[in-house]
This record gives C-alpha cells, sequence and structure tokens, in this order.
C-alpha cells in the first residue's frame, strides 16, 4: 500500500499534541528561579579564583557546551572553552588545571563518558560544577561535584545563566538586572505562544517531511545553521532525527555551508536552515540568500519571525536558541505521530554494552 500524507492525518488536525502549557510555564520559570543558587555558587568561585571554564558535554549537552561558548566569546574576556567529553577523556587538554573549573549538565546523572570525565578531572584537582537534572544520580555524589544543582529540563537556559553572571562579575554586562527582569517576566509566557502560534506549520511541515520520507528513506535532511543556532542544529539533527527518529541527517555550519556542502545540494535536497538573531545571523543571512538559487525543498526557520513580548530586541539573540527549540517541539509532536514512531524507543542507545 503506497501511503499519502493525507493516509496519516488524524481527523482532527493540528491539536498541540504533547503539549503541556502549564507544565512548561512551570518548568522555565522554575529554572529562572535558580539565579540566586547560580549567582551564589559564581560569587564562590569568583572568591576563590580560576583561571579559565569549560564547559563540558557529550552529544546534546556538547552542544549545549557549544552554545554556551559561542556566546561568551564575542563577549567576554574570560578565557571559556567547550570540550567533548569523551574527547577529553583520549587527549586530555594541558590547558585545564587545578585552577580551572568545569561545568556540564546530564539528565540521567550518569552517563559513562560524562562519569569518566569527572573522576578525571577531579583527580586533577579542578572544581566542578553539576547540572544534574535526576536526584541521587551517579554524579550527584559527594566526590563527584564541589557544586550542584539538580533540576530537570531547561539545559541551554542553565548554561546561559551562569555565563550571563560570569559576565556581569567580570564588569561586561553592564544590563544584567534589566535582562533578568525582562526574562522572568515574559520568556517562560513567550516561548508557549511560540509553540501554539507554531502548532499548524510544525503539523504541514511534519507531514511533508514524513511523507518525503517515505519516498526517499535514504536520503539525508540537511540542518544548517550559525552561532547558537549551530548547536540547536547539530543537536536538533543528531539527538532527536537520528537517535529519536531514525531519520538520516546531516549538519554543517552556515560558514563551512560554502566550502563542499553547497556542491551536493540540488532541487530536491531536504534543507533546514535554523537562523537566529545573534552576531552571526550575517552567515546565516548567506546561505538563506543561496538556497533558493539551487534548491526547491528548503525550509529557513527564522526567530525574527517569532514575537516575544517583553524581550528587548537586545536580548533577543541570547534566547534564540531556546524560540527555535519551542517550534521544533511541535515538529517533534507531530513527526512521532507521522511515523508511527514514539520518541521514547532506542534500537541501540543503551541497550547494550559498546
Amino acid at each position: 500500500m503506497e501511503y499519502t500524507p493525507t493516509a496519516w492525518a488524524e481527523p482532527q488536525g493540528p491539536c498541540l499534541r504533547n503539549f503541556d502549557e502549564q507544565g512548561d510555564l512551570d518548568s522555565i520559570n522554575g529554572a529562572l528561579a535558580l539565579r540566586p543558587e547560580i549567582e551564589k555558587i559564581v560569587d564562590q568561585i569568583w572568591e576563590e579564583g580560576f583561571d579559565r571554564i569549560f564547559f563540558m558535554g557529550i552529544g546534546g549537552t556538547y552542544a549545549s557546551a557549544m552554545q554556551a561558548e559561542v556566546y561568551m566569546r564575542g563577549r567576554s574576556a574570560l578565557d571559556v572553552c567547550a570540550e567533548n567529553a569523551a574527547e577529553y577523556l583520549t587527549t586530555g587538554n594541558k590547558r585545564l588545571t587545578s585552577r580551572s573549573v568545569v561545568v556540564y549538565s546530564s539528565v540521567s546523572g550518569n552517563t559513562l563518558e560524562m562519569v569518566g570525565m569527572v573522576e578525571k578531572v577531579k583527580a586533577l584537582g579542578a572544581r566542578v560544577l553539576a547540572f544534574i537534572d535526576t536526584p541521587g544520580s551517579v554524579l550527584t555524589q559527594e566526590g563527584r561535584r564541589d557544586y550542584l544543582v539538580v533540576y530537570p529540563k531547561n539545559e541551554q537556559l542553565k548554561f546561559y545563566m551562569l555565563a550571563n553572571y560570569l559576565m556581569y562579575k567580570n564588569g561586561e554586562f553592564a544590563e544584567y538586572d534589566r535582562y533578568n527582569r525582562e526574562m522572568e517576566a515574559s520568556l517562560a509566557r513567550g516561548l508557549v505562544e511560540i509553540e501554539k502560534d507554531a502548532d499548524r506549520w510544525a503539523w504541514e511541515f511534519a507531514k511533508s517531511k514524513a511523507f518525503f520520507l517515505q519516498k526517499h528513506p535514504d536520503v539525508p535532511h540537511y540542518f544548517i545553521g550559525a552561532g547558537s543556532q549551530w548547536g540547536a542544529a547539530y543537536s536538533y539533527a543528531m539527538c532527536y532525527w537520528e537517535e529519536q527518529m531514525w531519520i538520516r541527517t546531516k549538519s554543517i555550519t552556515c560558514a563551512e555551508f560554502f566550502h563542499g556542502t553547497m556542491e551536493i545540494i540540488t532541487a530536491d535536497t531536504p534543507v533546514t536552515l535554523f537562523m537566529g538573531e545573534d552576531e552571526q545571523r550575517p552567515l546565516a543571512e548567506r546561505v538563506a540568500r543561496f538556497l533558493p538559487k539551487v534548491c526547491g525543498n528548503y525550509t529557513v526557520i527564522d526567530t525574527k519571525e517569532l514575537p516575544m513580548p517583553g524581550i528587548s530586541p537586545e536580548f533577543r539573540g541570547s534566547v534564540s536558541h531556546l524560540m527555535m527549540h519551542a517550534v521544533n517541539n511541535r515538529v517533534d509532536a507531530y513527526l512521532e505521530l507521522f511515523l508511527r514512531h514514539p520518541l521514547s524507543i532506542r534500537r541501540y542507545y543503551r541497550q547494550f554494552e559498546y
């Protein structure tokens, strides 16, 4: 039997599937309420002194580390690095010393690479700040961290709250108080409303992608991004479409797109460009100008088109990756429906030793 998009559609159409408005509001506002706890930790780190900050991760948490690093790179003179935990275990890093601070996040609190990384940096004498989703997990134990924040989800938000206060302490964020007033008053509601507004579009987008996938199961989908949207594109392609939905993808930065990848884009190649509002937006705009010349199957998701009442224009770039995530939440809900593939199922990940 050959399926069409109509055959996959539910009778009621877009229905805010898998959406918990109050739960999302509470989750985001709860994360924002961690600010005094994070500030207290940074005050202690600052008083003790440090040579550099390492944001470490693996998979999706490495993507968040890259986002935090690129966010601070053009704003702060602090020495900040993004490091892949598995690579650190094999290669090490001579710049990471006993005076360094390692920051990481873990959902499960027991990821193999993160446990090994923590043991290695603690043996070196470095201090560890852990953001853990799961209470009582391995990585919350005494001796495996110096500073601990336990709260579920909102990984990027927690990293950026830390980054913002570090820059404030370093005299690089004069608008810190106004920034936080706006975020605490408006961010949660703004992100929830984006999900609601994007729901119908996400339904149609997911339906078209599921139909294309049924016709072309071996054709990879290309995700492109710059700045904080590079971490978003990298994570979304790998952790969501590949890991959760078993869809072939490739992710590439906007800067590197023109040095190889552009040559294999054709009229019907599926491409999605994530456009944000930070300093690297011009790199994404260049890709957006190029794609219509060679491709008829591209999508541009531009956070500049999304409303975020109460957040000043100069602050939108710092949350545009969260806005993109809100849109993608809706896409995921409907891809799960059209593909008839629960996002919790894994073929191999954590299914056996490897």
